[in-house]
């Protein structure tokens, strides 16, 4: 097991962060998992897997653990369903990839999305009409008290938009392991009720899509909007888009009678967050090497030499002014350590 030490984590968070780790260990196995967790290097345990949610912004002055577990297993397959296993170290897009190429139908809306397989669960991920939450199983889980293995079923994980149990009442007591999926392999449930996707299937001159159509239409979308994380440090959306009541709504579809919204049930009411923030007048906008990305104002980026503190100071800054003019209050989807 290689122990490091004041280890740069600039490589390992989409944001390109250069924060350092006191302690870093990368592990493969639950063995070696469980060896790190008892190894009492550092008192604090700080476990990562693709960086792609989060917002480091200071050292962190623990013992942290990359999780790299690796390897997709096919548990059963009929002419219907695929069942599979994925390893929580896997890359999701290119286990979306993997699913595409196999004809395993469910999880083409979610293409491109950054991050692992194993942290896809603790935020419930989705994407134009889709969540994590339709397709999953059950996840296996390293309880860090006991250093016991546990499943958590659908029901288990209390899932919500972009939330699940882990977030919440689990908090830093799970390491995920595996994940397990449900997938079609015919007659795929295909989801093409976002404009920007029928739009997309319609330029193309496409009828009668396929689940490859729908992830090369998503890529393509996806891409036009966002920027790779390789090439300009981002973690995606950076603000949750706010569900308001019926209420607030009214309010302000008075004021705003053009603006975009999506009726989650005779209730509740999503408003775009990039719409939001675009109003506000942040899209676009640079400070220093903190900025708001031209194409898609939901989107942080870091230019690169900003700090972890300048991004979130930005992100505050458009969280105010947005309940200033608007009277939305607008939750941050990143995890700010």
């Amino acid at each position: 097991m290689l122990i490091e030490e004041h280890k740069s984590l600039k490589d390992y968070n989409t944001f390109g962060i250069d924060a350092k780790a006191r302690f870093f260990i990368s592990v493969s196995e639950i063995s070696e998992l469980k060896e790190a967790l008892q190894s009492k290097i550092h008192p604090t345990i700080f476990i990562l897997g693709g960086g792609s949610n989060m917002l480091l912004t200071k050292d962190i002055d623990a013992l942290v653990i990359h999780i790299n577990f690796k390897g997709i297993k096919v548990l059963k397959s009929d002419k219907n369903e695929t069942m599979l296993e994925v390893q929580a170290g896997e890359n999701w897009h290119e286990f979306v990839l993997y699913c595409i190429n196999n004809n395993y139908g469910g999880v083409e809306n979610m293409s491109l999305i950054p991050g692992n397989v194993g942290t896809a669960p603790i935020q419930n991920i989705g994407a134009y009409g889709v969540e994590l939450k339709d397709v999953f199983v059950q996840c296996a889980v390293l309880d860090m008290q006991n250093l016991e293995m546990r499943v958590f079923g659908k029901e288990e994980c209390d899932f919500g938009y972009r939330n699940s149990i882990f977030k919440n009442a689990a908090k830093g007591r799970f390491v995920i392991t595996s994940v397990q999926f449900k997938l079609t392999n015919s007659s795929h449930n295909l989801s093409t009720s976002y404009g920007v996707i029928k739009q997309k299937l319609e330029d193309n001159e496409i009828e009668n899509p396929t689940i490859k159509d729908i992830s090369d239409a998503v890529i393509a979308i996806r891409k036009s909007k966002l920027p790779d994380p390789a090439e300009l440090g981002n973690s995606g959306s950076f603000f949750k888009n706010p569900v308001v009541n019926t209420e607030t709504f009214q309010k302000f579809r008075n004021q705003y009678p053009n603006a975009p919204y999506y009726e989650v049930s005779s209730t509740q009411f999503k408003i775009p967050a990039g719409w939001l923030i675009e109003q506000a007048g942040f899209k676009g906008q640079r400070y220093g090497d903190a900025g708001v990305h031209k194409n898609q104002a939901l989107v942080l980026v870091n230019y690169g030499n900003a700090t972890g503190t300048e991004i979130w100071e930005l992100a505050m800054k458009i969280q105010k002014k947005v309940r200033e003019d608007f009277g939305i209050y607008i939750e941050p989807e990143v995890n700010v350590i």
